[in-house]
Formats: structure tokens, sequence, C-alpha cells
């Protein structure tokens, strides 16, 4: 009998499908994945694995047993390359199909890709799956020691980090006047910056690539579109990610940047669900703008917004956005969503290496940057969750615990 079926064994399909067993569900459970491994930590990719502080046992989400202990059955080494809504069935690349009561989509994204010449040879790599950063590997392993990193959001900061203790020698190209543009204030990209040449990295801001040479196939080096070519033995490009949703858009799901989901992560499609960084929703920390947030805590609490609405406990999501970064000594943890903010606050002496940045909207406080602030954020998810409105001298006097500014009652 066709029971649930997900398509995408990251975090939120992993998480959809312990959450299911979680709430008492009995019928079949049936998780796709594209790799041939079993659900893994992917965030530590960039940190620990990288590394070679963990071995990849080691940031396996469960055991291999747990799945079959759960009635869980995985299909690797498959993606489904058509949906089809009326006949409740998804077809996989192999040409089976399998036949769903309902339907979680969790297939996350694929990598940008740089488009100009040469971003194909060899040496030029992305870091999304184990396969990738296992290739990387064995060219550093092999002598590869000069490393460009193309983007200077959280995923090349890690990669630079990592690779700089490995003794490489690093250079990070960001194409907007600073790293973390996107998603952080000011503040908080020039400490990044700093912290990054401080540790050997040449750190470039504005730098726009003209193309990748190559010799013999392989990667020598980059060329900027100021004439300047950065000889390099490996590339690595992270410039963000596009969302999986071809087969669901191809069976009329309603799609933007992302398939578009309700309160509860229902799709436009009768029974069939998208949760993680595929899911465009309306997010109440983004004033309800539709978004797509591509996190380890959004995957897995969409993943239980999911498991409820089957499991007839609907309760829909409202989860508070957080994210965290760990580079060289510095863990960097966030709350709530900055974007659209009016004020940013230093909390700290950010010479000292541990400080808050505190994001306000109209007097709201909206969100916070903790570097090595484990105290501040804790206290500013509560300030974060009630829109508190503090006056900013109150925020900023570190001689006055954060927790101690909550509303009361």
């Amino acid at each position: 009998m066709a029971g649930v079926v997900i398509v995408g064994a990251g975090h939120g399909g992993a998480q959809a499908a312990i959450s299911l067993r979680q709430q008492s569900y009995a019928g079949s459970i049936t998780m796709i994945g594209r790799e041939d491994h079993l659900p893994y930590d992917r965030p530590s990719l960039s940190k620990d694995y990288l590394s070679g502080e963990k071995p990849f046992e080691r940031i396996l989400l469960r055991p291999g047993s747990f799945w079959a202990d759960k009635a869980i059955d995985l299909i690797l080494s498959r993606s489904v390359v058509a949906v089809d809504a009326q006949a409740q069935r998804v077809t996989l690349d192999d040409g089976s199909t399998l036949d769903y009561e309902s339907l979680i989509w969790t297939a996350g994204g694929d990598p940008r890709r740089l488009s100009c010449p040469g971003a194909d040879l060899d040496g030029a790599h992305v870091i999304r799956g184990r396969a990738d950063v296992d290739q990387l590997m064995t060219e550093l392993e092999g002598g590869a020691q000069r490393v460009v990193i193309v983007g200077g959001g959280y995923v090349g900061l890690e990669a630079a980090a990592v690779l700089v203790k490995r003794g490489c020698q690093v250079t990070l190209l960001e194409a907007l006047p600073r790293v973390l543009a996107r998603v952080a204030g000011e503040p908080l990209s020039r400490f990044y910056e700093a912290e990054h040449r401080a540790h050997g990295v040449d750190l470039r801001l504005e730098a726009a690539i003209s193309h990748i040479d190559g010799r013999d196939g392989h990667v020598t080096g980059v060329a900027l579109v100021n004439g300047e070519t950065i000889a390099c033995d490996a590339v690595i490009v992270g410039i963000g990610i596009l969302p999986s949703i071809v087969p669901l858009e191809a069976a009329g799901a309603t799609c933007g940047n992302g398939v578009l989901v309700d309160e509860h992560c229902r799709t436009s499609l009768p029974n069939i669900y998208a949760i993680g960084d595929c899911a465009a929703h309306a997010n109440a920390f983004a004033d309800g703008a539709v978004i797509r947030l591509e996190s380890v805590q959004n995957a897995n609490d969409m993943a239980s917004t999911v498991a409820r609405h089957l499991c007839g406990t609907p309760a829909p999501y409202r989860a508070t956005p957080w994210f965290w970064s760990n580079q060289y000594d510095l863990k960097l943890q966030t709350v709530g969503l900055s974007g659209g903010h009016d004020q940013a606050l230093v909390r700290g002496n950010i010479p000292e290496r541990s400080f808050s940045i505190v994001y306000l909207r109209d007097a709201q406080v909206i969100a916070l940057d903790c570097v090595n602030a484990v105290k501040d954020y804790v206290a500013g998810r509560k300030l974060v969750e009630a829109r508190a409105v503090i006056a900013a001298e109150a925020l900023t006097d570190v001689t006055v615990p954060l927790k101690e500014l909550l509303p009361q009652g």
C-alpha cells in the first residue's frame, strides 16, 4: 500500500521520516536520495569533515541500523525525474515508478556554477555533497596548495578557515564590496574580513572574474577582469544554490524562487508538501515576505510541521530562524533575520573577539549576530521572538545582561 514518499535524504528528509515515526505514523515511509550515502550532517562538510577532524561515519545523522529499526526504506543513488500529481506517482531516473499517498519534496538545491570560460575544468569544485569534498581532499593530499575560493558567504569563509589551517595558500574573491553582504550587517562583515586576513587569507573584495585558465584540462589560475591572473591548483565556488524543483514545476506546482508552500508546507498540488532549502514560504520573521531559508533549523522544523499535519495534529510553521558558523576559534550564532534593518548596534568590544550585533527595525529587535557570546544569543532569541522595543543605550550596555532586558509578563 502506498504511504509517504520523501524525495531527498538530507536533514529535511531524514527529520521528516523520524518525526513521522515519533508521531506514531504507521504507514510505509520511503526516502529517496541522490547520493549513495546514509543521511549525514551537511554543514560539517565545510568544517569538521574537510578539516579531517571527523571521519564520515561521525557525521551520519543516524547509524544504518536506525532506519531499518524504524521501518524506513531508503532508495539511494536515485533521483526523481517526474511527478504525476493526478496518479500520485513519481518516476525515478532508472525508469522505475513509486506510488504515494503523500509526497514530501525536500530535494534541496544544486550549487550555482560560474558561467565564465573554464568553469568546467578539472580542479574547479563546489561543496555540496560528500563526493565534492572527497574529490577536493584527494587533490589537496596530492599536492594542491594554492586554492582560490569564489564567494564570501559562510561556505566560502568556512572553507578558507579550514584550508589555511591545513597550510594552503588561500585567496578568497568576493564580487560585492563586503563578505556576508546578503546576510549580515557591515560591522560583522568587516570583522570577519579582518580575521581572515590576519590568518593569512588573501581576501579581495569587488573582485570580478573574467575566466579560469587551465592546462591539460585542469585549472591553473583565475583571471580577473582587471587583467590580473591568480595562479592556483584548485578553485572552490561557493555562490549559492538553485532550488531543485524542476519535476514539481513541470507537474504544475506554483513556483518562483523555490516551490511555494503554505503555513503547513503544502504545495499547490494535492498531497504534496515541500520543505527545506527549496521551499518558498511567507516567514513571520521577515514581515511576511516569501523567502527561502537555507538552514538545518528550517529543514528540521518544516519537517516536523509536515509530520504533524499528516498525523492529524496540525500546527503552522512559526519557527524562529537561527544559524551558526564556526571559523577559526570563533563561534558565530545568529537568531532572527536581519534583512531590512535600520540600525545595527555593536554590543561589546569587537577587538576582544566576543561581541554581538543587535539589529533593529522600527525600534524592534529583529535579529542578533553573536560572536563568542553565548549568553547574548540565548537571551537575544527571546528578545527577537518578543519583537522587543528597547533603548539602544540599554542594548549596548554590556554591564547589563540582555536577559534583564526581557519584557516582563
